[in-house]
């Protein structure tokens, strides 16, 4: 049964919704600070961009967020207002690196509509009260003290009732507010009020205007010494302050969002909902505005928030398409305009359908998303792990080792490739036709296996073989020292830095050398009780940061070990023991290495059997600290740092390679798409730049490694908003229905399209425009009964302009010859054609109220048409459906779910249960044949399940609610199916996934559980609560619950998947605590909660 089910985030909300700037982090910082929704990022402004710091879920949608300063603070303070009416006031703690909550509480009434324009959250610029308008015709108040407290909240009766926008004045004696406001004639006024807070009441204020620009829909306050307001409008800008009051004609737009650039307010930046960013700029006279000028800018992505950080650099954050890091010059750059993209944020929101499709058809999942609006439309490609792009492929058997070299030390390209077999060492080098070709190193032993090799200090190169240790020049190839093990004894394993190396003989001896000027010193040796199985001596700096000619040296080594599997850390030079970790289990150490990610140094230990455990390192003493385990694979790992972007990361090789990476202090673990690989170097050379060499089954193989992320990214740029989506697999492409938005004489015109895409290139194959008004709502492809071809079907409705519902409609059967689209049959409807599904050999349509099924019947003439069946009227609009077997669910506006049976014999459709509670549906699925998933408008998920067995009609007839849980996001497609490759040795193979897209650019994974793994993580929620709390002090078990305007209930049969998994980011001791709270130990938690990370 599919009651029990796992929810968890695949991919983040990425739309942005709310953007700040302020010193929040320090006094002297620059931070921006980003709202997605559900989710708050706060980024320190450095010389080399924007460092996050701070990545944080909030259990709440952030409905208003605001810094502020109270008298006596050094730093801003984060006010938040939630959507379920919760708040707290924030402060960031520099030394533990926390969100630290000053005040909290609830600012809901238990009477008030709640406004349609949504909440209004705002700060007196002079820090005296917060003002926020949450219901119609209240405005809620609450005090700061001289202390910078929030004293209790009042409400004041506003007259206003169709409040549009509200701001406090600058400069005002008492605090101050202008309402934008709409009368009940439909004009739009400005009325100003003085806050009264110990009267708790409004007075008025120092001016009004009325009759407004029909569009007037934001009012920007100014600074002293202009003070006054701007209003924007749709075409025209006022500024008004008393007496002064300037008008500025602009071309019509809808301006979507501003930010300030000057601190006097002498200039703002403007953004409309077609991505066009303005300038306005204010010239004053003393105190005085005495002219307005507006300017364009340039194009970009449809902004919803605009943050100006310093020296013209501006964030602009976007819901509708990617948001940017741009920088506005004084000249018109090369595309023209005045804006030069710096740094890009992809985001995948507005997500309003998507696809599951294999394109490179090996198992795993790809997502393809229609997202974006307006012209930041795109097609997005999603798949999971780090691709690598294959450059070129040698075929070699039987590799034992890889190590890539210099010419000299501080060269910046690799010149050769030394790979070591079983009795045999060669050395490859890229020749002039930028192929690898096998050379000649004078000086190594080449009839040897090379444990190790590498560049070292002096333009020298060491190799080890189990005989020797040898020093060779690099530019003329010959040897100039060795060392040589002692009669008897040989060299099982070695590694070296720039002017250390480590030899490991047998008998557990270990021996330190350091490199000179055509010398190799013996500086050490010590006998372990145990033989030695790995060996790092890495320096935990930067090898290329030390250009200087200064080599950097280690002070530490690590050794793991037979027998104990143990890790040792020896100082250096004279080996002694600083700290012994005994790793348990009788799997022995493979690789250890020590390596600096994100300025903080681990050491990482890789055993035999795939697994790996991580520990932070002290630098100076030695000491480990933070252990933890995880499962990458099954077979031996081996470790080796590369870099990639000016990052250092780890490569795990093994029968499951991973990339261990870090990211705000966090390590993550992105697998790679390659079947196995048993060594890997970097290889940088001038032909190959910043790529990798990899060893795998019979082949060498060099490429290039995507952006080190979990999940990978392809945009396809539309330039037009993409509706509904599907995969023709038998053409091998993608159709997909579009709007497309264009300007004729100043008035914007839509034009709608199906487009044929190939599904590996993404280019247009062919197209086919859609009549004047008509929209298309629904595609799908599908074979019919008796008919072998696989078409694409399309369903429309004519949304002509004085229709409420559309009347009309069609269904257009289209087939893909050659790589074009034909109309093979059409069908007109009365109504808008929602949803399209494959039912059994025919086609399934919800068309306006009623759901009806089509056959594909022959005509006389040969060709084929589209015949009703047979049909089930009562919705009030069908909009979404699902089928399994005969079974139909359909999704309806606002009747919540009901279920429909196809009767064969009589052909008919006919209703069997329905769910009587009053959802507004967004989505739909059927998880089993009894159990069916839905989303609904107020961020909802709910599970309902047939009754087939109850024993009464009316029983039977109802559809029972199973699980309800608060999502937070707006889901608007479920699609079954999964991102990951289902591993078949994995816990998580037999669990079916499907997963969803949401309006904040967000894909999750909704999992049906069985039972008994439910009930251990819902006890592992519950103490989960107890140890991780919500920032702000915010409740997940309030967050979680199931609301709407109609009820709020406790979620049930569903889990957080999210906070589950940030189990695996606690410290030990936190995580010490959940487990005993279980009764199960760490390792076990810690692999059961990784299991789940499978899922996604």
């Amino acid at each position: 049964m599919s009651i029990w089910n796992y929810v968890v985030t695949a991919h983040k909300p990425t739309a942005v919704t709310h953007s700040l700037v302020g010193s929040f982090t320090g006094s002297h910082d620059m931070n921006l600070i980003v709202g997605k929704s559900t989710r708050m990022e706060i980024y320190l402004l450095t010389p080399q961009g924007l460092q996050p710091l701070v990545d944080v879920p909030l259990y709440g949608r952030i409905a208003t967020m605001e810094l502020f300063r109270p008298p006596g603070e050094l730093k801003d303070l984060l006010f938040i207002c939630t959507e379920r009416y919760k708040f707290c006031v924030l402060e960031y703690d520099a030394e533990s690196r926390e969100l630290i909550t000053r005040a909290n509480g609830d600012v809901s009434d238990r009477i008030g509509r709640p406004t349609d324009n949504g909440q209004i959250g705002i700060v007196d610029p002079d820090f005296r009260i917060i003002g926020l308008h949450l219901y119609d015709g209240l405005f809620k108040v609450i005090p700061i003290d001289s202390k910078g407290h929030l004293k209790e909240a009042f409400n004041i009766r506003l007259e206003e009732l169709q409040v549009i926008d509200i701001k406090f004045l600058y400069g005002c004696e008492r605090p101050t507010i202008a309402v934008l406001y709409q009368d009940n004639k439909d004009a739009r006024h400005v009325k100003t009020y003085e806050v009264q807070v110990r009267d708790k009441d409004f007075s008025d204020g120092p001016w009004l205007q009325s009759n407004l620009d029909g569009g007037a829909a934001l009012i920007i306050p100014v600074p002293a010494p202009m003070g006054g307001a701007i209003i924007v409008g749709e075409q025209s800008i006022v500024y008004h302050n008393g007496g002064n009051v300037k008008a500025l004609p602009m071309r019509p737009c809808l301006v979507e969002a501003y930010g300030r650039v000057d601190p006097d307010g002498s200039r703002y930046l403007l953004g409309d909902h077609m991505g066009t960013l303005m300038l306005l700029a204010l010239s004053r006279d003393k105190d005085r505005v005495v002219t307005m000028k507006l300017e364009t800018l340039g194009s970009v992505s449809s902004p919803s928030t605009i943050s100006y950080l310093d020296n013209g650099v501006v964030f602009l954050g976007s819901a509708h398409g990617d948001s940017q890091l741009v920088r506005l010059s004084e000249q018109p750059a090369a595309g023209g305009g005045y804006v030069e993209e710096l740094e890009r944020f992809v985001n995948l929101g507005p997500i309003v359908d998507m696809a599951v499709v294999d394109l490179d058809r090996q198992g795993q999942g790809q997502l393809v998303t229609c997202s974006g609006a307006f012209g930041d439309g795109s097609l997005r490609v999603v798949r999971n792990g780090i691709g690598i792009n294959e450059q070129a492929t040698v075929e070699l058997e039987g590799i034992k080792g890889m190590w890539s070299l210099r010419r000299g030390t501080w060269d910046a390209h690799d010149t050769f490739l030394v790979v070591a077999f079983i009795s045999e060492t060669r050395s490859l080098a890229i020749n002039d036709e930028d192929e690898l070709d096998e050379t000649d190193m004078l000086g190594f032993d080449s009839n040897a296996q090379t444990l190790f090799c590498g560049n070292v200090a002096h333009d020298q190169i060491v190799q080890v073989t189990s005989s020797e240790l040898r020093l060779v020049d690099a530019h003329s190839l010959q040897q100039v020292a060795d060392w040589k093990a002692p009669a008897g004894v040989s060299i099982n394993v070695a590694t070296a830095n720039l002017s250390q190396v480590l030899l490991a003989t047998g008998g557990g001896t270990l021996v330190y050398v350091e490199v000179g000027e055509k010398s190799l010193t013996e500086k050490a040796h010590v006998t372990l009780e145990h033989e030695i199985a790995c060996l790092d001596v890495s320096t935990l700096t930067d090898d290329n940061s030390m250009a200087d000619g200064t080599v950097p040296r280690a002070g530490l080594a690590a050794v793991g070990m037979w027998t104990d599997m143990s890790i040792r850390v020896l100082r250096l030079p004279g080996l002694e023991e600083v700290h012994k970790e005994v790793l348990g289990g009788d799997v022995i150490p493979r690789s250890v290495l020590t390596c600096c990610l994100e300025q903080v140094p681990y050491l990482l230990c890789a055993l035999g059997d795939g697994h790996l455990f991580n520990f932070q390192l002290d630098r100076e003493s030695g000491q480990l600290s933070d252990r933890k385990k995880v499962s990458l694979g099954t077979q031996p790992i081996a470790l080796r740092t590369f870099r990639s972007r000016d990052a250092t990361h780890v490569f795990a090789a093994s029968d499951r390679p991973t990339v261990i990476h870090s990211s705000n202090r966090k390590l993550l673990y992105s697998n790679v798409n390659l079947k196995e690989v048993t060594h890997m170097c970097p290889f940088n050379c001038a032909s190959f730049p910043d790529s990798l060499a990899l060893a795998k089954e019979g082949d060498l193989t060099i490429g290039t490694i995507d952006d080190i992320q979990k999940l990978h990214i392809r945009t396809v740029p539309l330039r037009e908003q993409p509706r509904r989506i599907c995969h023709h697999e038998q053409s091998h492409s993608i159709a997909v229905t579009t709007i497309k938005v264009s300007l004729i004489n100043g008035e914007e015109a839509e034009s709608h399209f199906v487009r044929l895409l190939s599904d590996q290139t993404f280019d247009q194959l062919s197209h086919l425009p859609l009549e004047p008004f008509e929209n298309g709502c629904s595609i799908i492809s599908c074979c019919f009964a008796d008919d072998p071809t696989v078409y694409i079907v399309v369903g429309t409705a004519f949304a002509f302009p004085d229709e409420q519902e559309p009347t009309k409609g069609r269904i257009l059967v289209l087939s893909v010859e050659g790589g074009k689209l034909h109309v093979a049959a059409e069908k007109e409807t009365k109504g808008a054609v929602y949803n399209l599904n494959a039912f059994n050999g025919k086609l399934l349509a919800g068309i306006n109220n009623k759901v009806q099924l089509f056959r594909w019947a022959a005509r006389d003439d040969g060709a084929r048409e589209l015949l009703v069946e047979c049909g089930h009227f009562g919705h009030i609009l069908a909009l979404y459906a699902a089928c399994r077997g005969d079974f139909i669910v359909v999704g309806d506006l606002m009747k919540s779910m009901s279920l429909l049976v196809y009767k064969q014999e009589e052909g008919a459709l006919e209703l069997r249960a329905r769910d009587f509670n009053a959802n507004w549906m967004t989505a739909v699925e059927i998880l089993d044949d009894d159990v069916y998933i839905g989303a609904e408008n107020s961020f909802n998920l709910f599970t309902v399940r047939k009754n087939g067995d109850a024993p009464t009609d009316e029983e039977r007839g109802r559809l029972e609610v199973v699980g309800e849980y608060h999502l937070g996001e707006f889901v608007n497609r479920f699609r079954h199916g999964s991102l990951v490759m289902r591993l078949p040795d994995s816990e998580t193979t037999n669990i079916p996934t499907v997963l969803f897209g949401t309006v904040s650019g967000a894909i999750g994974v909704v999992a049906s559980l069985p039972q008994d793994l439910f009930s251990f993580l819902h006890r592992l929620q519950v103490c989960l609560t107890k140890v991780i709390k919500g920032v702000g002090g915010l409740s997940h078990a309030e967050w979680r619950s199931f609301h709407n305007e109609r009820k709020t209930v406790d979620a049930k049969s569903f889990i957080d998947g999210d906070l589950v998994e940030a189990f695996l980011d606690l410290k030990r001791g936190r995580m010490e605590e959940v487990a005993g709270q279980m009764n199960v130990s760490v390792e076990e938690l810690c692999k059961k909660v990784e299991e789940l990370t499978r899922l996604h």
